[in-house]
């Protein structure tokens, strides 16, 4: 019984180790698909909490954790192909969108953390998804209005503009897409199907 006990363990050990690791390589593809300056626009967003809502807050956080920690040792999973401790480290025109990959972690803690407590129901995923994106911004802002000492608002170069506005609309597109797949029965699940076959 003790080696049945220790095997399937074992298992368990090994299917979390690959769930994290799978986790935090979609994050790194979805890294890749990116356009934009000063901060750039990613599907890293879709991929935090799709897979925030699949394997709940402890293994979405540990796979962030992974993804920062590999990239941070100078492995190009950055967005743009890029690495290095420096991009978590120092908020400067070069270095931009930090606070946005600190704020992945908080965004798979609260998205986890809801699907953990309250199920995948598209009801639970969506707004857990939209607070998780003030999560992620919140430090995002904070660092690039660090890195690039703007206005907060207004016309012409700020904070926001730089910063939030700009991925407003594709952020809200990737939370439905996500949430979709979290649970086909939201009303815009047949979309998200109908675009997965074509």
């Amino acid at each position: 019984m003790l080696h049945g006990t220790l095997a399937a363990s074992r298992d368990n050990l090994l299917t979390n180790a690959g769930l994290i690791a799978g986790a935090a390589t979609l994050t790194a593809a979805c890294a890749q698909v990116s356009f934009g300056t000063p901060v750039p626009t990613t599907l890293q967003t879709f991929a935090i909490f799709a897979t925030a809502t699949v394997l709940g807050a402890r293994r979405a956080v540990a796979a962030q954790l992974l993804y920062l920690a590999v990239g941070a040792a100078g492995l190009p999973v950055f967005a743009d192909g890029k690495g290095g401790a420096d991009i978590l480290t120092t908020a400067n025109p070069l270095h931009a969108s930090g606070g946005y990959l600190w704020g992945f972690l908080l965004a798979a803690a609260v998205v986890g953390y809801a699907s953990d407590r309250f199920g995948t129901s598209y009801w639970v995923t969506l707004p857990a998804m939209l607070v998780g994106s003030v999560a992620l911004y919140v430090p995002g802002l904070v660092w690039l209005h660090q890195a690039l000492p703007t206005p907060w608002t207004g016309s012409g170069g700020t904070t926001f503009n730089y910063g939030l506005w700009p991925f407003a609309l594709g952020d809200l597109a990737k939370i439905l897409a996500a949430a979709a797949i979290a649970d086909p029965r939201a009303p815009w699940g047949r979309l998200v199907d109908r675009l997965r076959v074509t």
